[in-house]
């Protein structure tokens, strides 16, 4: 996919004004600046933001239960999901991430964007994040699907949907994952590489434990 196409079906799918387009361009502009000064993202993928990285979050707004949802993401890093699911989405967005550098860069990204009255972002290990529940909780590129369930369980409740883009590893995650634990678990194929899944669970509860 193009860079225009990505941006066109990002605008299109969520009916997106002018105005929030001109920050996400704001927010690509910031962090291409960053870049140089911290590796925020792969050198490779500057020229392919909107495809690789604005449309890779963006598209996991489609599976959210409402547009108002509470949401956490963990392992923030250069804003995606979260930066951009916060310019798209209406509810609250909650982010962790443990290193200084990215989380400066997030706050002035959340300004750039419009988004610093919706948005939480903690500077923090996700061990150490006081627990609150949330409707949405998405993590990318953060930690395997057993070890990011055993530590983000906590945070959800019987109605909470994970949102997992796990890349070409989904499907053997996946299946490593139900082993240990139970739910609602699916397999939706990404936008943006079609050897990619995207993990979508609900319910989640470890195998033969009872929800505390």
């Amino acid at each position: 996919m193009t860079e225009e196409e990505a941006t066109e079906w990002i605008r299109a799918e969520f009916d997106v004004p002018r105005e929030t387009m001109t920050r996400l361009d704001d927010f690509a502009a910031l962090l291409v600046s960053e870049n140089e000064r911290q590796n925020l993202v792969s050198r490779g993928t500057l020229p392919h933001l909107w495809a690789r990285h604005f449309l890779d979050s963006a598209q996991l707004l489609r599976f959210a239960p409402s547009p108002d949802s509470t949401w956490l993401d963990l392992g923030t890093g250069a804003g995606f999901p979260g930066m951009v699911v916060a310019a798209l989405h209406r509810g609250p967005v909650t982010m962790v991430e443990s290193r200084r550098l990215r989380v400066e860069f997030l706050h002035r990204a959340a300004e750039v964007l419009g988004v610093s009255d919706r948005t939480t972002l903690l500077l923090d290990r996700v061990e150490r994040v006081p627990t609150h529940k949330f409707d949405v909780i998405s993590a990318r590129a953060f930690a395997p699907m057993g070890e990011l369930l055993e530590l983000a369980h906590r945070f959800s409740t019987e109605k909470t949907r994970w949102i997992l883009p796990k890349g070409r590893s989904a499907q053997s995650e996946l299946e490593a994952a139900e082993s240990s634990w139970q739910g609602s678990f699916r397999l939706e194929p990404s936008l943006t590489d079609p050897d990619s899944g995207i993990i979508v669970a609900d319910g989640v509860t470890p195998q033969g434990r009872k929800r505390a």
